[in-house]
């Protein structure tokens, strides 16, 4: 049996080992895959039928798929941010991404974390501490990125961004890398699960570039599976006037796509290469599996390109705060199940926490909830409903958002308000901002958001 068709037989099993009995053990392993740049409606298993990614919709068979999952921020390093320590931008300090050379036009970057961001408790900082062992691969971009620290005791983090034998820091020393850059963040991955025993728990963050930008640098024969797709199902629309960041790519969209869909397909290629370790290794049945993605993005709708940052002022579109997320533990949460509630990066490690037996730590003022018993489709304690709204939180621009209408404001002289009857517009084109006929709800939202914004200062 030749080795492709080993992996499409691992693959294919997967939702039917995912049945077996409850692992014995009481805490899991977890292995958390996170995409750049990778939207919910990039992906199959969300609906999307142009880009391939026959692994991540094989995942979500074999598990939970959260159909609302949202980022709090639409940027690379404040999102990320929110997932590991579960508080906003606001708390944590981090608002926009990392970057040496800040700009001083709307699309500026932050130029470092704030100092205090050294004390900040990560989730790995808590599942050290409770034992596990805890790695990290692939992007990090929060500060430090040589020396990540927070109890990872295995790094091998991305400098330099190419795709073609770049250069990583593993464990604090640069190391100069051969050949195509989502292979090697594997190799890592792999190097690191063969280094880990069944009698302690361990904790790995595959942190993929792709999709990301630079569109160059992949195998060919990711390019050659879109050479004549036309993406006619993505809306693609002319160039907005306030496009911004990463306009340039709307001068061919469609070409340009090709080439993010030729990404998305070599990232959704790096799944099995885990999910095989996870079965040699006999870590498969007591094995947490998370894969998400760490922003959104648009790829011409609304004339737009990126993310939050792809227009002036600062857009909240759900195609860039909405984000997949699939959880896969076997006998532990049920195969090909959908959960429709709204969750949030900041429901994160209240979450993982939850599935671990820990608590998160003491006086963080965190506003995220566990979604476990989604996810293990258990009741909800009594009296306690999920409520399906989230909030964003971008510099200047903030969210409301529930099953029915979304809110975005911005500090004033940053650029008009919004509101959107999601259910009746789902693609937000017509904003009812000063509508009379929804004035209650505008007012509604607004004070919520007023409210979490006091509380989670």
């Amino acid at each position: 049996m030749n080795s492709s068709r080993r992996s499409f037989l691992a693959a294919s099993a997967l939702p039917l080992l995912a049945q077996k009995s409850a692992p014995a053990s009481p805490r899991p392993n977890i292995v958390l895959v996170l995409a750049d740049d990778l939207a919910s409606w990039m992906v199959g298993c969300y609906g999307n039928q142009e880009i391939r990614t026959p692994n991540i919709d094989r995942l979500a068979s074999a598990g939970t798929r959260f159909a609302n999952s949202f980022a709090c921020t639409p940027i690379c390093s404040a999102s990320r941010a929110t997932l590991f320590t579960g508080r906003t931008p606001r708390q944590h300090g981090i608002h926009d991404f990392l970057t040496a050379r800040p700009a001083t036009n709307p699309d500026q970057g932050q130029a470092a974390p704030p100092a205090s961001f050294a004390n900040e408790v990560m989730l790995s900082d808590m599942l050290a501490e409770a034992g596990y062992q805890c790695g990290f691969v692939g992007k990090w971009h929060m500060g430090n990125d040589a020396k990540p620290g927070h109890g990872f005791s295995y790094t091998a983090t991305i400098g330099a961004r190419s795709y073609v034998d770049p250069t990583l820091s593993v464990n604090g020393s640069s190391v100069n890398e051969q050949g195509y850059l989502a292979d090697i963040v594997t190799r890592h991955s792999l190097s690191f699960l063969d280094q880990q025993r069944k009698d302690r728990p361990f904790f790995l963050t595959v942190s993929h570039l792709n999709p990301h930008v630079p569109y160059e640098g992949h195998p060919r024969k990711y390019y050659d599976m879109y050479k004549d797709a036309a993406f006619s199902s993505f809306g693609i629309q002319p160039a907005a006037p306030n496009a911004l960041r990463e306009k340039e790519y709307l001068k061919d969209t469609v070409a340009n796509i090709r080439r993010c869909a030729a990404s998305t397909t070599a990232l959704d290629d790096q799944l099995p290469p885990l999910q095989r370790k996870l079965l040699e290794k006999g870590f498969f049945e007591n094995t947490l599996f998370i894969f998400t993605g760490d922003n959104g993005f648009l790829l011409g709708r609304h004339g737009l390109w990126s993310k939050g940052h792809a227009s002036n002022p600062i857009n909240m579109y759900d195609e860039v705060m909405q984000v997949p997320m699939i959880w896969s533990w076997p006998g532990r949460i049920p195969v090909q199940a959908v959960r429709p509630e709204l969750v949030s990066f900041y429901d994160f490690l209240p979450t993982v926490c939850d599935a671990t037996g820990l608590k998160p730590r003491a006086g963080r003022n965190l506003c995220g909830r566990s979604y476990l018993p989604l996810a293990t489709n258990r009741p909800l304690p009594k009296k306690q409903p999920w409520h399906d709204l989230v909030f964003g939180h971008f510099r200047y621009t903030e969210m409301a958002r529930d099953n029915y209408f979304k809110l975005v404001l911005r500090d004033e002289g940053k650029g008009e308000n919004e509101l959107y009857d999601i259910r009746r517009d789902p693609r937000e084109m017509n904003n009812r901002i000063d509508d009379p006929g929804v004035s209650t709800v505008r007012d509604g939202l607004a004070a919520r958001l007023a409210q979490w914004r006091r509380k989670y200062a």
